[in-house]
C-alpha cells in the first residue's frame, strides 16, 4: 500500500474511533445470554444486531465528528484525540458520505431483521438512526442540552440488550430489561468520561452536556453512581434467581474502582482518553462476565 494510501486508512481509522466499540459489541453479548436463558440463541439474528450496532456505532462517531466541528465544538484548544474534520484530515462532506454509507448498510442489515421480526424492528431501528444522527446533529442536537446520558442509558442499554433478544426469540424477556440497565450504567460512563474531558471546550461552545452542568465533581459523582448501578444489578440478578453465578461480574469491581480513582485523579486529555479506554474495556468484561453468569446460571439451576 502506498504511504500516503496508508495514512489515510489511519486517519479513517482514528475517525472511527475504535476504543468506543464494545460499547456496541458488550449488550449483544448480553442480550444473547438472555436468549438462551429464556429459550434458544439464533445465530443468524445474533450476528445481524452485532453488525447493525457497529455500523450505528461507526455512523455516530462520524457524524459527531463532522457535526462538532460544524458547531465549533472542537476547536484548536481540544485536549481530545483529534478530530479530523476539524482538523482538516477529512472534509465536512466526506464525513457526511460515511456516515450515510454506514447508516445505509445498517438499514441492509435491518432489512433482514425485519424479515425475520416484522415490523417492531423497523421502530427500534428508526429509533436507534435518529438517535445516533441527533446525538450532535440537527436543529436540537441531544448533547447540547445534556441529554446525552439519557439516550446513551436508553439506546446502549435497555434497547440493545432487549433488541438482541427480541431477534433472537420474538419477544422480550424481562430478563433483558434488568441486565440491560446493568449494561446501559457503563455505557454510560464511558459518555461521562468522554465529557468530564471536554467540559472545557463544551462550555467554550455552548454544549451543555449533563457534565458541563454538574461540574468535574458532579460529574464524578455520576459516574461512582453508574458503576455501583452496573454491580448492584448483578448482586440484585444473583439474589433474585437463586444463584452464585450471577456474581460473577463482581470479578471485575477492582477495576471498576480503579476506574473510579483514575477519573477523580485526571488532570489533563490523555488521562482522561486512557481511562475512557478502560471504562470501554470494563464494559465489555462486565458484560462478558455477566453473560457467562447467565448462561450457567441456566446450566446449572
Amino acid at each position: 500500500m502506498p504511504p500516503q494510501a496508508s495514512s489515510r486508512s489511519q486517519i479513517w481509522l482514528a475517525a472511527a474511533r475504535p476504543r468506543t466499540l464494545p460499547a456496541a459489541v458488550a449488550p449483544v453479548v448480553v442480550g444473547t445470554a438472555c436468549a438462551h436463558v429464556a429459550g434458544a440463541v439464533a445465530a443468524a439474528p445474533a450476528l445481524a444486531a452485532l453488525a447493525g450496532a457497529l455500523l450505528l456505532q461507526l455512523a455516530a462517531n462520524f457524524a459527531n465528528d463532522v457535526f462538532d466541528a460544524e458547531r465549533g465544538a472542537d476547536g484548536p484548544d481540544r485536549v481530545g484525540p483529534v478530530r479530523a474534520v476539524a482538523a482538516g484530515l477529512i472534509s465536512a462532506r466526506a464525513m457526511k458520505l460515511a456516515t450515510a454509507l454506514c447508516v445505509l448498510a445498517a438499514l441492509a442489515v435491518g432489512s433482514y431483521l425485519v424479515a425475520l421480526r416484522g415490523w417492531p424492528v423497523v421502530g427500534i431501528g428508526v429509533a436507534s438512526i435518529l438517535a445516533a444522527l441527533a446525538y450532535t446533529g440537527g436543529p436540537w442536537p441531544l448533547a447540547y442540552h445534556g441529554l446525552g446520558d439519557v439516550f446513551v442509558m436508553l439506546f446502549f442499554g435497555f434497547v440493545a440488550v432487549a433488541g438482541t433478544a427480541y431477534v433472537q426469540l420474538g419477544q422480550v424477556p424481562g430478563l433483558s430489561l434488568y441486565a440491560g440497565f446493568g449494561v446501559g450504567c457503563l455505557a454510560t460512563a464511558i459518555l461521562v468520561v468522554n465529557n468530564a474531558r471536554d467540559i472545557d471546550t463544551d462550555t467554550r461552545a455552548n454544549k451543555r452536556t449533563l457534565a458541563v452542568r454538574l461540574g468535574r465533581r458532579g460529574a464524578w459523582g455520576e459516574y461512582l453512581a453508574l458503576l455501583c448501578g452496573a454491580y448492584g444489578t448483578a448482586l440484585a440478578l444473583a439474589v433474585a434467581r437463586g444463584s452464585l453465578w450471577l456474581l460473577l461480574p463482581l470479578g471485575s469491581a477492582p477495576l471498576a474502582v480503579a476506574r473510579a480513582r483514575q477519573l477523580w485523579s485526571a488532570k489533563d486529555g490523555p488521562a482522561h482518553n486512557r481511562c475512557l479506554a478502560q471504562t470501554a474495556q470494563l464494559m465489555l468484561l462486565y458484560s462478558m462476565l455477566l453473560a457467562a453468569g447467565l448462561v450457567l446460571a441456566r446450566a446449572y439451576q
